[in-house]
């Protein structure tokens, strides 16, 4: 797996000869499919990516195209885009976490994909291991899961009473299951009670928390694509929550 400060040097070089021959082939520019999940959300890692390829000699525009897709934070949205990227004959594709990345490696097995902040690219079956990637399939792995045990470790300082804990995770996302799993075995060995919420769209988040009502001392929610795209509702609905069982409102 690559490292860090490889990634955008893989796009911008070695993976752009290719791109340029075929793109003379076919009297086109060179063309990169972005396959994200929220502008906003991802503005900073966007800006990054073409300030990186301006400074290999890639301006989208002149001498690069770059063809974004954002599923807004529904999962459906993630095939549709990739089916597009693969309709416009993009050269590479650049996905951002684990949804994008699957559906991008489902709609080709030909078409180069780099992927970026991908959580457990070997458990959720994008590589074959991270030495040797394989397929048409590389990028950049965070490995989330394997710090979540110390997370909940660090919840329990911070919550010295802690017996019950929910867990929240959209089970749409592979990672987060798996990251899911990993919780549940660290809070029974540390003998806490589990309630786990899953979800796999937006409109599960409200009815999620009202089941949860006062059955949680704290919250354990596993990142993904989906609640970073509803940061601000899940945040308000845990304060909430919050502040009724302390008694403040």
């Amino acid at each position: 797996m690559i490292r860090r400060r490889e990634f955008i040097t893989l796009l911008g070089g070695a993976a752009a000869w290719p791109l340029a021959a075929r793109a003379q082939q076919a009297n086109k520019l060179p063309t990169i499919g972005f396959l994200g999940t929220n502008p906003s959300i991802e503005s900073s890692r966007v800006a990054a990516f073409v300030q990186r390829l301006r400074e290999l000699g890639w301006i989208d525009g002149r001498n690069l195209a770059i063809e974004y897709r954002w599923a807004e934070g529904r999962n459906e949205r993630y095939a549709e885009n990739a089916a597009e990227l693969l309709r416009l004959k993009v050269d590479v594709i650049v996905t951002s976490a684990t949804p994008a990345t699957l559906a991008a490696k489902q709609s080709t097995a030909v078409i180069p994909i780099v992927f970026a902040a991908v959580n457990d690219p070997v458990g959720t079956g994008l590589v074959a291991s991270l030495a040797r990637p394989g397929g048409n399939v590389t990028g950049l792995a965070n490995q989330i899961s394997d710090t979540s045990g110390k997370k909940l470790e660090f919840l329990r300082e911070v919550v010295p009473g802690l017996r019950r804990l929910a867990i929240m995770a959209n089970v749409g996302n592979p990672a987060s299951v798996l990251e899911m799993r990993e919780v549940q075995e660290t809070a029974r060995a540390l003998g806490l009670e589990i309630t786990t919420s899953e979800i796999r769209r937006a409109e599960d988040i409200a009815p999620a928390f009202v089941a949860l009502k006062d059955r949680a001392d704290a919250f354990y929610l596993c990142p993904d694509p989906l609640m970073n795209n509803n940061r601000t509702r899940i945040n308000i609905f845990a304060i909430a929550d919050d502040a009724r069982q302390s008694g403040v409102c």
